[in-house]
């Protein structure tokens, strides 16, 4: 019988009423780390609309890791009481409150889009970014600071500590960012890690840092909590990382006790050339699925129901993570399962509407 895109699935003890994810989606709308109104309303209006697994943006386990000033962040436990407020809303509403651990490396220390999205100057408040290797994300960022030993011991302690936070804010799944070229993922491509000790060179010392987050978060999370890893399948650049080495990585990580490799791609270099349109990350998820057997999510330009049904049914991934339809339809998963004729439960405030 074919899997449908509103079946329940279960990974370890955590059910998801449907296989519809609502992907991390930076807001660049928290002061000082904390979230706020915005948050509340921007996650929990998609928790009202259907979906079944909700991912809180990029979050910063330090303030040199955030993107931007106006990052998500959990590097403090004052954070908890508002992250609090929102998973119990999204839980009242009958899906799974995610997060998204993260540090920008070499990517940091920018402004929001909104106000240019570049590098911020010394008055702005401009940070000390931190990499692999001080190499510059490109000509208008200034050169990062190569991680010591000493750094990246207390990186695997902020991640620890950041977990922790988030099961205390009632979060029930994480997911490690290691895509789009931030900290993780240029140790992970030899285009940004050029060190020549443990963390560099070899693959099993670039992926050496994402092995020990991983194993350092699953000392603090519960055995029957899921853990999540985004990746950049590939580096869209000759000579970088690929979807071979994607493969390989999550072969290891199933050992490790990752249960799910969120498939993205790209944002390590700018010389990426990526053939964009609908779908067209799916095939990484559907390869490294097929592949070594691990569950995957499959993300990247799916905007209609035929999309996303089709890759449950075709069984190409296990979940369909989206990201700006979501932002076009927050009711996007009461929408489709109409699309499917497929009844599903409506908030009780909104049963006048559903026929």
């Amino acid at each position: 019988m074919a899997i449908s895109l509103f079946d329940p699935f279960t990974i370890r003890s955590i059910t998801l009423k449907n296989r519809l994810t609502v992907s991390p989606m930076c807001q660049y709308s928290s002061i000082d780390g904390f979230a706020n109104d915005w948050h509340l309303v921007h996650l929990g209006s998609r928790a009202v609309g259907g979906a079944g697994l909700i991912i809180m943006e990029a979050t910063a386990v330090s303030p040199e890791g955030r993107i931007t000033p106006d990052d998500m962040g959990i590097w403090k436990d004052e954070h908890i009481d508002f992250l609090k407020r929102i998973t119990t809303f999204i839980e009242s509403q009958g899906a799974v409150p995610a997060i998204q651990l993260a540090h920008a490396g070499r990517k940091a220390s920018n402004s929001a889009p909104w106000k240019g999205g570049v590098a911020l100057t010394s008055t702005e408040g401009a940070w000390q970014t931190l990499a692999p290797s001080a190499i510059p994300f490109n000509d208008k960022h200034p050169a990062p600071k190569a991680m010591t030993n000493d750094d990246i011991r207390q990186l695997l302690i902020d991640f620890r500590n950041a977990t922790t936070r988030a099961l205390q804010a009632g979060f029930k799944i994480i997911e490690i960012h290691a895509a789009h070229g931030y900290l993780i993922n240029s140790f992970l491509s030899p285009l940004s890690n050029q060190r020549k000790d443990d963390y560099g060179g070899s693959f099993e010392n670039r992926i050496r840092l994402l092995c020990e987050i991983t194993e350092i978060i699953r000392t603090v999370l519960p055995k029957d909590y899921p853990l999540f890893v985004r990746i950049s399948a590939t580096d869209w650049v000759d000579g970088g990382w690929t979807i071979d080495d994607s493969v390989r990585l999550a072969a290891i990580l199933k050992t490790k006790e990752v249960d799910l490799i969120d498939c993205s791609s790209g944002g390590n270099s700018t010389a990426q050339k990526i053939p964009v349109g609908p779908m067209y990350q799916t095939v990484f998820a559907e390869r490294i699925k097929k592949e070594t057997g691990i569950l995957t999510g499959a993300v990247g330009m799916i905007n209609t129901t035929e999309e996303a049904a089709s890759i449950i049914q075709d069984e190409k991934a296990d979940l369909v993570i989206m990201a700006r339809q979501m932002l076009r339809d927050p009711y996007f998963a009461l929408h489709a399962a109409k699309e499917l004729s497929t009844d599903i439960k409506w908030p009780d405030q909104y049963l006048r509407a559903k026929r």
